[in-house]
């Protein structure tokens, strides 16, 4: 299913990664605090001097953001103010 945002949002895909504690324990889901950084999967509209591209790696604001479920995959939609940076490197 292609999904195009409209306006100043991006779609992105979370980078979920494992988290340990200092001594090496695996935590739980539910202990985990939400992930902040997501790859860029469709751009909307943004005005000049924002450049984001789909395939950039992001960091977004800690509570931000819609979640949704496209064929089945989890996704979420960030507005250009959720967005905080790019990662480079």
């Amino acid at each position: 299913m292609k999904f195009k945002p409209l306006g100043e949002r991006a779609l992105v895909k979370i980078m979920e990664r494992e988290q340990t504690t200092e001594s090496g324990i695996v935590l739980p889901d539910t202990a985990k605090e939400k992930p902040q950084t997501a790859e860029v999967v469709a751009v909307g509209q943004f005005e000049d001097g924002i450049k984001i591209n789909e395939g950039d790696v992001i960091v977004f604001a800690k509570y931000s953001g819609t979640e949704i479920k496209l064929d089945g995959e989890d996704y979420m939609i960030l507005d250009s103010d959720d967005i905080l940076g790019v990662v480079e490197g």
